[in-house]
Formats: C-alpha cells, structure tokens, sequence
C-alpha cells in the first residue's frame, strides 16, 4: 500500500493506473502512424509537438475509466465486469473530447485520429485487463503477514463477508496463538513453534506482524519481540489500521480509544480548512453553473405533477452539532410526515412523487444544497447531515458517532460512494465506519477521489433509493 495524504492506494491499483497511462500514450501515437500512412504528412504532424493532445486524450480516458469504477478496489475482476465499464468509458470520453477540441478547437486532432487511437485503446486495455486477472497473481505485490492472535478478531481478517472479494484478502503466512486465547482460525495456519516473534518472522519471512488479540487489557502482549521485529526493519501495526489501510473505514469492533487519540490524522488546521473553503466554493459554483438547466426543468416538473413548494427544507445536524435548514427539491407528497415522527427513507416509499423517484435516482434532489455549502453551512464533501431525531437516537446507541460532526457535512461523502443508502440503525453503524475514516484521513487528494467515484454513483444509480 502507498500512502497519498493519508489516503491508501494499493500497489496493483498503481500498477493499472501507470500501465494504462502509458498504454493510451502508445494508442495515441500509433494511431497517428495509422491514421496517416503518407510520410511526409505525419512528419508534418510529428513536428507540430503533439504531447499535449496526447496527455489530454490519455487523462480523459482515464478520467471516464475511473468514473465508470474501473479503478475501484471492490470492482469484480472479471472480462464480463471490464467490458460492461469499458465500453461506456469510451462513450463517454468521445463525448468529453469533442467537447474540449470545440472549446479549444486548438487542440483538434480529428475525429478519425481520434476513433483510432480509442479503438486502439479498446484492445490495449482489455488485453491488460485479461493478462492482469488471469495470469498474473497480485498477492505477490502483498506483504507476507504474521497474525498475533486467534481469536474472533483474527478470524475477520479472513474476509469471510460475501461483500468481500478473494483478491482483497491478506497473504498471511500465519497465527501466533496467544497463551489462554481461543483459536477460530484454521488449524492448519497456527504456528505452533515456541520461538521470538523476531525468529519466527525471519522463518516464514514475513513482511509485517499484525496485532489481533481477543482482548488487550491484562492479556498478554509481547512488547519487547514487537520492537525487536521493527528494529528489524518488519512492520507492526494493530488490526483496525489494517482495516483503514485495506478497506477503506474504521471498523468499530476493532477500534478503541487510544487510537483515535494518539493515531494521525484529523487534520483540523487552519490551512487544511482555507483549502477546503476555497475547493467548496469553486466546485460549488461550477456545480450550480453546470445544472443550472437541470434545475429549472426540475422545478418545473414537480409545480406540474404536485405544485409548490419546490424546495424542502428539513433541519439537519451539523458541525460541533449545531443544527441547520438543509435545502433540497421536494421529492415527496405535500406534508409527508404531517403529525408523523421520523422515519428511515425506503425503496418504493408511497410517499415519493413520480418525478421525485426520478430525482432521487439521479441524485438531482440534492442540487440546492449548493446553497447551504456557499453560506457555509456544508461542504462539498463530508460526512452526509443527519436530522436531529435520528443523531440523538445513534449517538445514544452507537459509540464515537459524534466524531463525525467534527468537521462540516458534505453533499457527497466517503460513505455515499462506498455503501448503499441506509435506512436503519444498522446501515448507520457501517456508514459511520467509512466516515470516520473521511474525518480521520481527509484531504484535497481523498475529495477529488470522492467526487469522482460520485460520478459513477449518479451514472450507474448505485445505491439510489
């Protein structure tokens, strides 16, 4: 794993994105020599120094690739899963590049180069794609790992949740049982040697050591063989950074206080929050610029289905719990919830308006709150604003979910493109895991990911409701 301001980014993904790069590039140039069989004109052409073209058609293509989840860490790596995403991406960057070379008609290569080179890309990419997850193994770009402990904790390391993909497992080498622990993992995996963590580590040459024991307190814990392995150049961590490294969240039954307090991480500063500010409202009102023409259709047709109001305004919580009007574009029947408490959103709720089923799919019903982030009361990414209702009934209920209104809540967040929508207290609880990540780990880096990945959201309707 590389670490990029505090976001985790795993070595095969590098190698993808970098022998993509590289890959486009070829396209690009060898569909040049292609498109233009006469010598002397592509001379002509290779003197008018093309890099430029041949950067913004290889990033445009990588931007559509991401945005249809190509590079995401959960996708299923399978021909069927690569062809289903690639086919659109190149949709959508023909699209995206004939937009730019209006706009810059400097930059204009021609759509017959163009067609090329993507055709080009098309093979290139798939036949990658088709030599990465058939032949070549990726554990062997993850660290050999020793596991100290057998316990329940342990054994989740497995990844035996179906929501958990085969090439996302850790190459563990084996378990150290603890004295008096109980053993859930394989047998077959249990060192059974009474040798140093140190000796043991350079036996089955592991790379780390990863703490996992059932229980910390007054349970035993070789700190003296962990420094002795680190000295050495073997890294040693504890199992709820292994899951913030891996999966992407905080895991709450492996989490304690401790490592919140004296782990990295929540940035709070001065700069960090100018350059926050600054993001929001560029990209806020680049936004509102944008679908501005949405918007208006949108108001139109909810006054023709149901009339006015346009807007809904609901109280939310917000920073340092300080609670807020949220905007957003009615989606449901007049008086919804008149005399009624709170309740979970649902799929096929009776209460939703035809075309609020539709906005809610697209996401268009969040739109306004570009109001509530340009009077400062939201940013563009953070965690999603709760009603006060349900943040009193959670923070009674579920330890630490106060930390996520540490910082301000965001339109899209970490949690909205890695988890579906919930609609209960146990969706809130696995929701809250990947924002405290967020609020742990965020940055510029980790915003521009978020939004990104928000795109294929709203593109592929995941997780609408």
């Amino acid at each position: 794993m590389f670490k990029i301001h505090n976001h985790y980014i795993s070595k095969f993904s590098l190698l993808i994105v970098s022998a993509d790069f590289l890959l486009l590039l070829a396209a690009f140039y060898i569909g040049l020599q292609l498109r233009f069989a006469d010598s002397q004109a592509l001379s002509d052409i290779f003197l008018k120094n093309l890099l430029i073209e041949a950067l913004i058609f290889a990033l445009i293509m990588m931007f559509s690739m991401a945005v249809m989840g190509m590079y995401h860490s959960n996708l299923n790596r399978t021909i069927n899963t690569t062809l289903f995403r690639l086919m659109p991406s190149l949709a959508l960057c023909f699209g995206l590049l004939i937009l730019i070379f209006y706009i810059f008609p400097q930059i204009y290569i021609g759509r017959g180069t163009l067609l090329t080179a993507m055709t080009l890309a098309f093979f290139e990419i798939l036949i990658l794609r088709i030599i990465l997850y058939k032949w070549f193994n990726s554990s062997i770009l993850k660290p050999r790992t020793l596991v100290l402990g057998t316990g329940k904790n342990a054994n989740e390391l497995f990844y035996r949740d179906d929501n958990y993909l085969e090439h996302q497992q850790p190459r563990i080498v084996g378990f150290i049982q603890n004295p008096g622990e109980e053993c859930h993992v394989p047998a077959t995996l249990v060192i059974s040697e009474k040798q140093s963590l140190y000796t043991l580590a350079q036996k089955y040459k592991a790379d780390e050591i990863i703490i996992a024991p059932q229980e910390r307190r007054g349970g035993y814990f070789p700190i003296q063989e962990l420094l002795e392995c680190k000295m050495h150049g073997i890294r040693v961590i504890d199992i709820a950074t292994f899951f913030e490294r891996e999966c992407g969240y905080i895991r709450m039954d492996s989490l304690y206080p401790s490592w919140l307090v004296f782990g990295g991480g929540f940035d709070q500063s001065f700069s960090r929050s100018l350059m926050k500010r600054v993001f929001d409202v560029l990209a806020s009102t680049t936004l509102l610029l944008a679908t501005l023409p949405v918007m208006l259709i949108t108001a139109l047709l909810i006054i023709l289905e149901d009339g006015f109001p346009i807007f809904y305004r609901q109280e939310r919580v917000g920073k340092n719990g300080e609670t807020f009007m949220v905007l957003k574009f009615r989606s449901m029947l007049k008086n919804a919830e008149k005399d009624k408490k709170p309740q979970w959103a649902a799929s096929d709720d009776p209460r939703i308006t035809r075309i609020g089923n539709v906005i809610r799919k697209l996401r268009i019903d969040e739109l306004p709150q570009i109001v509530n982030v340009l009077k400062n009361e939201m940013s563009f990414v953070g965690p999603r604003p709760e009603r006060p209702y349900f943040v009193d009934m959670l923070t009674a209920q579920v330890p630490y979910y106060n930390v996520r209104h540490s910082i301000k809540p965001g339109i899209t967040g970490w949690a909205q493109v890695r988890y579906p929508y919930g609609s209960s207290i146990e969706d809130a609880i696995e929701k809250l895991q990947y924002d405290l990540y967020y609020v742990k780990n965020h940055s510029l880096f980790l915003d521009l990911v978020i939004l990104i990945l928000t795109v294929e959201v709203v593109l592929l309707r995941k997780g609408s409701r």
